[in-house]
């Protein structure tokens, strides 16, 4: 329903977010102290979640967080029954709160005077858009989004895919997801390839980053941190830009999701992004 689709059981699903899940999520957050979303994510990449595509561990924890709050606060109890069957047979529920958090620790990099750090990456299924820190608040760079590759629900195939759609891309900006492949080598059986493919992903990342996570490692690399911090000048030295895991939306509206896989920004956006610092720092 994220992806394009607006049949009438979207819509009334997307109703029922609103004005029950919603409603009964607000409520049990009110009487809690709130959820540790940074803890949450570091144990999930302990079980095998890379915190974009695959996060079936963190649901589950965010349900098991949740539960005992709704059940306090939801007093319709065929509504909590539903809305406690929703999360827990949705192995994405946590992906949105993931994304806010990895919202949060990116805006808290932003603005700093001299960083060639970039602190967003976003795309809407025609352009690729990424913000850098030293470079302002509100100065994108831009160029044609490339279109993902990846494994596709039956009946569709490469032919079906749109442009790279959607603002999830900020989970590798905050050094996770794609970058975090190494941690969740089942990864691959939804957006393809083999494990030793999410392994080198996360290998290769570490060549394009600033530094390594305090708070979110992976046992697969002797609890190593995640590569954090994409920054410009080795990607367009190295020639090596992000990579990142993707659902695929159908190129034809009213169809939706299709399918999952990988896929990376252009690197004339760093390009471009590296001669306006440049310019502006007279380097």
């Amino acid at each position: 329903m994220r992806y394009g689709a607006y049949s009438e059981e979207v819509l009334k699903k997307l109703h029922w977010m609103n004005d029950v899940l919603g409603t009964s999520l607000a409520d049990a957050l009110a009487v809690s102290n709130g959820i540790d979303m940074r803890a949450l994510i570091a144990e999930a990449l302990h079980m095998g979640d890379e915190g974009h595509n695959r996060n079936k561990a963190g649901s589950l924890i965010y349900l098991k967080l949740l539960a005992p709050l709704i059940a306090k606060t939801t007093k319709d109890s065929a509504a909590m029954a539903e809305v406690m069957q929703f999360i827990g047979d949705n192995a994405l529920s946590v992906l949105n709160p993931v994304m806010a958090a990895c919202k949060a620790m990116t805006d808290a990099a932003h603005g700093v005077e001299g960083s060639t750090i970039v602190t967003t990456m976003a795309r809407n299924g025609t352009d690729f858009g990424i913000r850098v820190s030293g470079l302002g608040e509100k100065q994108w760079f831009t160029a044609p989004a490339e279109i993902p590759v990846g494994l596709f629900f039956s009946g569709f195939s490469q032919a079906d895919a749109n442009p790279d759609i959607g603002d999830s891309a900020i989970t590798e900006t905050a050094g996770i997801g794609g970058f975090a492949m190494a941690t969740a080598p089942a990864i691959v059986t939804f957006v393809g390839g083999t494990p030793k493919d999410a392994m080198n992903a996360t290998l290769e990342m570490y060549e394009i980053t600033f530094t390594e996570s305090k708070f979110f490692t992976m046992p697969s690399l002797d609890f190593r941190g995640t590569p954090t911090g994409i920054d410009l000048r080795k990607v367009v030295e190295l020639g090596i830009t992000p990579r990142i895991n993707t659902g695929i939306a159908h190129k034809n509206a009213g169809v939706g999701q299709v399918g999952a896989g990988l896929v990376r920004p252009p690197l004339k956006l760093f390009e471009d992004a590296l001669l306006a610092f440049a310019e502006k720092y007279n380097i």
